[in-house]
């Protein structure tokens, strides 16, 4: 099955992406997702990375603090390794089992961090969203309601454009709508679907 990785940095549209990839029948594994079970209360991941930072960054009812972790993580950069130490492998693993039983004419992996990932992922293409700084800027401020200095902080956190540019095999710019940006992933999906039935 070709295993596509779609990456690009935040705000960049993967979400946008991968859900239209998805309506067009096609499987989708998003690391995010898988993250977000991995912490969950009574998982091993969790209590891994409570044992390592502590009970503060849980709520009261037990669940992950993701704000308060955030705010630790795009201050700290040995925090975020620390956790990126945890959680990376963790995911890696999962998404991998993910894909084996995947079903469908060829796979989509959201890795957001696949340029800043030392793993193998086993992908067959890279596929970047891409879109210029200042495009991405202004749709994390509005969408997380960030200052210009939060944003700039996470996206100095985050790979450069000319990075992720370097891994991918397909680039996809989404700097105007989103019929623009359904259209390119269409052409795309066409062209994924040739490259995987010639792999049968």
């Amino acid at each position: 099955m070709l295993k596509v990785a779609l990456t690009g940095g935040i705000a960049s549209g993967k979400t946008l992406a991968s859900e239209h990839f998805a309506t067009l029948g096609v499987p989708v594994i998003d690391a995010d997702q898988v993250a977000r079970e991995l912490v969950e209360p009574g998982r091993p991941t969790l209590a891994a990375i409570v044992e390592h930072f502590g009970p503060t960054i849980l709520t009261t009812d037990g669940t992950l603090d993701r704000r308060a972790l955030r705010q630790c993580i795009f201050t700290d950069v040995q925090v975020r390794h620390a956790l990126e130490a945890i959680l990376h492998p963790a995911i890696h693993q999962r998404m991998l089992e993910l894909a084996e039983t995947a079903r469908g004419p060829y796979l989509i992996q959201v890795i957001p961090l696949l340029a800043e990932s030392d793993l193998d992922w086993k992908q067959d293409r890279g596929l970047l969203i891409d879109c210029p700084e200042t495009l991405q800027r202004q749709r994390l401020m509005a969408r997380d309601d960030c200052s210009a200095e939060q944003a700039e902080a996470i996206l100095a956190s985050q790979a450069t454009r000319g990075q992720r540019q370097r891994i991918a095999n397909d680039i996809l710019v989404n700097d105007s709508d989103v019929e623009t940006l359904q259209q390119g992933i269409e052409a795309l999906h066409m062209h994924y679907l040739e490259a995987g039935s010639s792999q049968h």
